[in-house]
């Protein structure tokens, strides 16, 4: 008898999984009709087929390697009981349910699916409705979060969650997300190597997109509109920040984003579009923020203490109230090649680039810091007048802060 080829001998090898493998009927009118009694009778690598309906459970544990496909988007009501789908294997996917009505707890952090200490997974085509938080990743691995739909009814931070929560997580991808009504849309703690990509996060009660002591992570083309306030990015490094839009944030407290204590991060290619301050910096080191737009906002950039190394380069600032705001009379930024929108400089050798330096930070928007009431006399003669006279003889704005080589024309 001859011998077994290689790639046959495989097939051989894999045969046991392809039998034990069995789609699952659920549905009212079937032999199944429960989502937890599924699981139970499913072995590793099965898939639950949920037939259209309502199926009222909640504390679903998935335990084995399974597929939860819905059909027609099928409902899983929780009936406020508490938390709804925990994953705790490895190798699961969740596809195509509608989840309503998560338990609302103030001393548990009830979510419509929680995965926990599992890799290998991916939920996606959710809906999510109803809720307190949504999808929850508790020190979980190489997984995915994609188009799943989390609509909140969240009114206050103390009562409400987030709508994706990373916590102790690694390398996870979440992307094309709508997130809405919540309180932080996408919330990132002790998670590193995660890219988050393509959502939409809007009118959350607090931030659209909030990670803290997280590194080597990306998000781009992203939207994060008209929520409470702002993107917080706090206490991470290596970060990058590419193409993504903050637009709307408006409020006494509000930014389209907030850096506080980052380091070694890129920031291009970014849309910051009125809100109150394009960029609050705090304490944020060797950054480079490059062909960005800053369009109609109070404050392109507010930087605060202890920012240093920092390249702001071929950007555009246009028509914002104030372009830069400083608190201090040092600087250690460079500022080179932007666009202007209230340059009037000259460009003589006709090169592109003003011949006249460029000075971003106006004595006003330094009162203004210090005394906000003052803001009422912002079109005033008197504070042109007094901005002239700064600009001349910086005596409380830092005076090596300066564009050396300001674009005569937006840069595209």
């Amino acid at each position: 008898m001859g011998s077994i080829s290689k790639p046959t001998r495989i097939i051989f090898l894999l045969l046991p999984w392809v039998v034990q493998a069995h789609i699952l009927k659920i549905c009212p009118s079937c032999e199944i009709k429960r989502i937890k009694d599924g699981i139970a009778i499913a072995v590793d690598f099965d898939t639950l087929l949920i037939k259209k309906g309502t199926y009222k459970e909640f504390n679903i544990v998935v335990d084995k390697s399974l597929t939860l496909l819905g059909e027609n988007y099928p409902v899983v009501d929780g009936e406020d009981q508490g938390e709804i789908i925990t994953i705790t294997s490895d190798n699961v996917t969740i596809d195509g349910l509608f989840i309503i009505n998560v338990g609302t707890s103030y001393t548990s952090d009830y979510a419509a699916i929680r995965v926990v200490k599992s890799k290998n997974f991916l939920i996606q085509n959710v809906v999510l409705e109803k809720l307190f938080f949504g999808i929850y990743l508790e020190k979980a691995r190489d997984g995915i979060v994609y188009h799943n739909k989390i609509i909140g009814d969240a009114v206050e931070e103390f009562n409400s969650g987030n709508g994706i929560q990373l916590w102790y997580c690694k390398n996870i991808k979440v992307e094309r997300n709508i997130v809405q009504h919540v309180r932080d849309g996408i919330y990132l703690e002790f998670s590193d190597q995660v890219v988050i990509k393509d959502n939409i996060s809007t009118n959350n009660v607090r931030y659209g997109l909030h990670f803290m002591f997280s590194n080597n992570d990306s998000y781009e083309n992203n939207t994060f509109e008209n929520n409470g306030a702002g993107v917080a990015v706090m206490f991470s490094k290596h970060i990058k920040m590419h193409n993504n839009t903050f637009k709307k944030n408006w409020g006494t407290a509000s930014f389209g984003m907030l850096l506080k204590e980052i380091n070694d991060a890129e920031i291009i290619g970014n849309t910051f579009e009125e809100n109150t301050v394009g960029i609050s910096i705090e304490g944020s080191n060797r950054i480079t923020y490059k062909k960005n737009d800053f369009v109609n906002n109070g404050w392109a950039l507010k930087v605060r203490g202890a920012c240093y190394g920092n390249l702001f380069l071929d950007n555009n600032f246009l028509y914002n109230s104030f372009d830069v705001s400083y608190n201090s009379k040092l600087n250690d930024n460079r500022f080179e090649g932007n666009y202007w929108s209230n340059y009037t400089g000259y460009d003589l050798d006709k090169n592109g680039i003003g011949d006249v330096p460029y000075r971003p930070v106006k004595l006003f928007s330094y009162i203004v810091n210090r005394t906000p009431e003052t803001i009422i006399l912002l079109r005033s003669l008197f504070m042109d007048i007094i901005d002239f006279s700064e600009k001349v003889s910086p005596v409380f704005t830092p005076d090596n802060l300066m564009d050396n080589a300001p674009k005569m024309k937006r840069l595209k």
